[in-house]
């Protein structure tokens, strides 16, 4: 007997499906824009910035931008279906169904984690392509446990993220506004197209109070094998982080916030 329930099942597989059947708008975006990325920062100024910690410019930032994409498409996922079934009135239908709060969290956040993570691995592949291309040199894991754990926390983190900008949106424009003016420049400013002890050291401690820091030092722990800060205590605080955030997506559909009114 399975552990999943048929209703959950459901609920996954409409969400994946979602975004499956529109691929021009799920998974072209982000590999054009990567591609772009790539050309801009990694071929033509990576030419002139050179090695960062020993590792070519252009290697250097394939972590952060595999963190941008997870975390832009693991919101933009979870906030739009959210706020798209309340537009249009048809999440009473799940709210009534016999899945549970918890169950109805789950589904949401899986699904929009997994596109998250999708996305990463296309970036990455992206990355595989063009690298060698550059620097002659192909792209590795130096820790692939590492690499596969931090993208796997920061998806559902941000999936989780992404259900309570769905619940708090009143219109499309509150979904632009927290992707353009908040989740956007946490990301350009931390750390993914320079390293952190770059930095001043007034402004490398201001930066650690952002959370993108610790994603991106993670993953590029993963593939690079260099970290700024300690992998396994950003691990956790990441993974503490994620489980708060859908345990609190959890209590916002119990009462009902943003389904009720």
């Amino acid at each position: 007997m399975s552990v999943v329930s048929t209703g959950l099942r459901t609920l996954v597989h409409r969400e994946i499906l979602r975004f499956v059947r529109r691929p021009r708008n799920t998974f072209l975006p982000p590999l054009i824009t990567n591609v772009l990325y790539f050309s801009v920062f990694g071929v033509i100024l990576g030419a002139r910035v050179g090695a960062i910690e020993g590792v070519d410019y252009i290697l250097y930032i394939l972590p952060g931008l595999i963190v941008l994409g997870v975390i832009a498409n693991a919101f933009e996922n979870a906030s739009f279906s959210i706020f798209h079934g309340r537009w249009n009135e048809y999440i009473h239908e799940i709210q009534t169904s016999p899945l549970s709060y918890t169950e109805m969290v789950g589904a949401y956040v899986s699904a929009s984690a997994l596109r998250g993570v999708i996305i990463g691995v296309l970036i990455g592949i992206v990355g595989a392509i063009m690298i060698p291309l550059t620097i002659g040199t192909g792209v590795g894991l130096a820790n692939p446990v590492y690499a596969l754990a931090f993208v796997l926390v920061i998806a559902v983190l941000f999936a989780g993220f992404g259900v309570m900008g769905g619940l708090w949106a009143r219109d499309f424009d509150y979904l632009t506004v927290l992707n353009q003016f908040i989740i956007r420049p946490l990301v350009f400013f931390g750390a993914v197209f320079y390293p952190l002890d770059a930095l001043p050291p007034v402004w490398r401690t201001v930066s650690l109070v952002n959370p993108m820091v610790y994603m991106v030092d993670g993953v590029r722990y993963g593939f690079l094998g260099i970290a700024s800060i300690e992998p396994n205590v950003s691990l956790a605080v990441l993974a503490g982080a994620a489980t708060a955030v859908v345990a609190i997506d959890v209590w916002l559909f119990q009462r009902g916030y943003g389904l009720t009114e």
